[in-house]
């Protein structure tokens, strides 16, 4: 792992009244890693994401920096190095895949890669031109995945990335995130236990909007992990 890519200190968001879902919630993330979030229900893993990805209005930090200087969440310096698979999307529904490619390519100002091995690692090859509205929901989630991974952002997000994908996507999922290292740092959520202890770097234990627990590499234990979620739920 390298230098810090992004740093937020002291975060907040809320939706409604006073009730806040994240409170005074600070983290670092490294160039070149991939850091797992893991929490119960309501620990604010999707409010997180949303709020990095500039979706989530009802939020103050005191401050974001991005490679050591301050930046916005929705700013364009920031907006540029980032990209978001959440765990439903029905945007971009009139689309077609290869559409949406085009669009987003062109909105980061990247040339477009060749695609062949993650449409195929993904069993794509027959929903390239097929409106992302028509498509079920694990082959939009799939639409997003090849899309996320093409572009390779210098901070790449993904909610709950296995929701809807056959066992073998999965599979090909595990591959890509444990190697997205090579391009950039990956921060995902995940419930499913496997495979944040399969791909992470680092785990992080969300509990009431704030970071309970940390795991690091080489004590990145499932039992451990079930364990700190275990005393989440009984607390």
């Amino acid at each position: 792992m390298g230098r810090t890519l992004l740093s937020i200190k002291n975060l907040s968001a809320w939706y409604t009244g006073s009730r806040k879902v994240l409170s005074d919630f600070s983290i670092e993330l490294n160039e070149h890693e991939v850091v797992g979030l893991i929490g119960l229900n309501g620990a604010g893993k999707t409010t997180f994401l949303k709020t990095l990805s500039g979706l989530h209005n009802d939020c103050h930090a005191e401050g974001i920096w991005l490679y050591g200087r301050c930046v916005k969440f929705r700013g364009s310096d920031f907006k540029t190095r980032r990209y978001t698979v959440f765990a439903e999307d029905n945007s971009f529904q009139y689309f077609t895949f290869r559409e949406y490619l085009s669009y987003v390519f062109a909105a980061y100002r990247k040339e477009m890669p060749d695609m062949t091995a993650l449409i195929q690692g993904f069993h794509f090859e027959a929903y390239t031109d097929v409106l992302l509205k028509e498509l079920s929901t694990g082959n939009r989630k799939k639409a997003f995945l090849i899309t996320a991974f093409a572009l390779k952002p210098d901070l790449l997000m993904l909610d709950e990335p296995v929701n809807g994908l056959d066992f073998q996507s999965t599979e090909f999922l595990y591959q890509l995130i444990a190697g997205y290292k090579e391009y950039g740092t990956l921060l995902f959520s995940s419930h499913v236990l496997e495979s944040i202890v399969l791909t992470s770097d680092r785990v992080l234990v969300l509990e009431n909007g704030h970071i309970r627990q940390s795991f690091d590499n080489g004590r990145i234990d499932a039992t451990d992990i079930r364990e700190a979620l275990r005393y989440e739920d009984d607390v």
